[in-house]
């Protein structure tokens, strides 16, 4: 039995038969003048039915969603919104919306119609403006989040003709109470020239989560499309400020890892010539400098990267985002290349164990190499190989042979190497463990091995012919059988399917020339 009852009225309804009922009851009293605590009942009560969905019919209509908008204050036109707004109903309100939203699909499409973005970015403008509390501006930014997420035309909407990218740009810097020292670096007012920052409040870690999933929803397909000068002049700007997301903590380790997860996805999404900004800062005092570029923001990235890799839950959705990250910017800056193989693979010392041995980056990043999740195992294999310059010798010295050839077949280079293209010249110094351990390097493991008897030493030329011949027929009964799939190397470099016959054809003209070299020498 619920019972809903204020100042105003006293309604006892039954089970769920009356749950529709008392819905349209609601919100005929929310269309009348009533008090502010009078609205307040009724828009809790529709918080409450709101969350079942089988109680959602009276409130996903276009009229009802029509009448929250309105206690929301984000209608469109005169006599929306009372000079003085009561907070607390709007509040309310913007938490009916976000349950009714997120539930119904009906009323998406009736948010869509009464342009219900368009309200929200209004207020989104006013981020500066002290009069919206906390918990209104929270609100604002779940309803939009959750219509963007659902509703691609809203989404579209708010990138393109709502310049949202910009907006909640301006709302982001807003939040963490940002001022800019020189373009493209930024600081906390109050707090500029200090190393190391306070860690920011709850309130403010919740808006700027929430503006971080919004702008992720926007820019999803922005490093997919060529963007003009004014929109990457834009990203860089945002580049900028989520350079500071990173480099900043919240209250409690959980909270900030939160926070860098949602700033590394959003990364992600920016155009790759803007990713620059990750390096742009001075060094200063307490900096990481790397061939005289401040590379603290790219540590941070290693770091979190690493711990996310050591956690090893969920890899493809945890992990890939900073991984990738990471690997376009190795790719087109040379000094973040550089400090990262100084990190991932220094000169090599360790040749008696196998490359995924160990508690090392390069150990931990070759063990995901034959990852059973393709996605994981190709991008490990691609932060590895962009490391080594694209350069297949370099690659297969730190992974070993058969750990390096998922991603050498796919990229047709079974045959050797390449040229390593726009890649840089560098260094590549080998150690006096590496150089005198290198004439009994395994290639295919990647360590030194023991050296293992000749298992044809003492035959004849007649037995080794017939355990050769022994050996193409188990193939040939296992590539029949289906068990196996025989292959070979195109013209290509790329591994191509070797039918059956095309094994024993090979396997017979191999012994055939032998055969006619032997009779050859007899008669001799």
């Amino acid at each position: 039995m619920f019972v809903f009852k204020s100042q105003c009225f006293s309604f006892t309804p039954g089970e769920e038969e009356d749950r529709e009922h008392l819905g349209e009851l609601v919100l005929g009293f929310l269309e009348r003048d009533l008090q502010p605590s009078c609205q307040l009942a009724c828009l809790e009560t529709i918080r409450i039915l709101s969350r079942d969905k089988k109680s959602l019919v009276p409130f996903a209509t276009h009229h009802a969603m029509q009448i929250l908008i309105r206690h929301a204050g984000l209608g469109q036109g005169e006599g929306f919104t009372p000079e003085i707004p009561d907070l607390e109903v709007i509040v309310e309100a913007l938490k009916c919306l976000c349950n009714i939203v997120f539930n119904s699909e009906v009323a998406q499409e009736a948010g869509a119609e009464l342009q219900l973005i368009v309200g929200l970015a209004e207020r989104l403008k006013q981020c500066r403006e002290p009069q919206w509390n906390h918990y209104v501006r929270f609100f604002d930014l779940r309803l939009t989040f959750l219509i963007t997420a659902l509703r691609v035309d809203v989404r579209a909407q708010l990138a393109c003709e709502l310049r949202g990218v910009s907006l909640l740009s301006e709302a982001l810097d807003a939040t963490l109470s940002l001022c800019w020292p020189d373009m493209y670096e930024v600081a906390r007012a109050g707090f500029d020239g200090c190393s190391e920052l306070p860690p920011l409040g709850r309130q403010e870690t919740e808006r700027a989560m929430e503006i971080l999933k919004i702008l992720f929803n926007v820019t999803f397909d922005s490093n997919r499309r060529k963007v003009d000068e004014e929109e990457a002049a834009t990203y860089r700007h945002l580049g900028a400020i989520l350079r500071h997301c990173i480099m900043s903590t919240s209250e409690g380790e959980e909270r900030t890892e939160e926070m860098h997860s949602h700033t590394v996805n959003l990364l992600g999404n920016l155009p790759l010539p803007c990713l620059d900004v990750l390096l742009m800062p001075k060094v200063q005092q307490g900096s990481i400098e790397y061939i005289g570029v401040n590379m603290d923001a790219v540590k941070v990235l290693l770091e979190f990267m690493e711990k996310r890799l050591d956690r090893g839950n969920k890899l493809k959705e945890t992990l890939l985002p900073s991984l990738n990250l990471l690997t376009e910017s190795a790719r087109i800056h040379r000094e973040t290349r550089k400090f990262l193989r100084m990190k991932v693979l220094p000169p090599l010392r360790d040749v008696k164990n196998r490359p995924e041995v160990g508690n090392a980056l390069r150990n931990k990043l070759v063990r995901l190499m034959t990852h059973i999740d393709t996605d994981v195992k190709h991008c490990a294999a691609e932060f590895l190989f962009v490391l080594c310059k694209e350069s297949v010798s370099r690659f297969i010295k730190y992974t070993g042979y058969g750990n390096a050839a998922g991603l050498l077949a796919a990229r047709g280079l079974m045959r050797g190497g390449r040229d390593p293209g726009h890649y840089s010249e560098d260094e590549d110094s080998d150690t006096e463990e590496y150089r005198e351990a290198k004439p009994h390097i395994n290639p295919v493991t990647g360590r030194v091995e023991e050296e293992q008897p000749n298992p044809m030493e003492g035959m004849t030329e007649e037995q080794k012919e017939y355990e050769a011949m022994k050996l193409v027929k188990m193939f040939d009964k296992l590539s029949r059988g289906q068990v196996i799939q025989p292959m070979k190397i195109g013209a290509d470099g790329k591994m191509t399917s070797l039918e059956p016959q095309e094994l024993h054809y090979l396997a017979s003209q191999q012994f055939g020339e032998s055969n006619n070299s032997d009779s050859d020498s007899d008669t001799n």
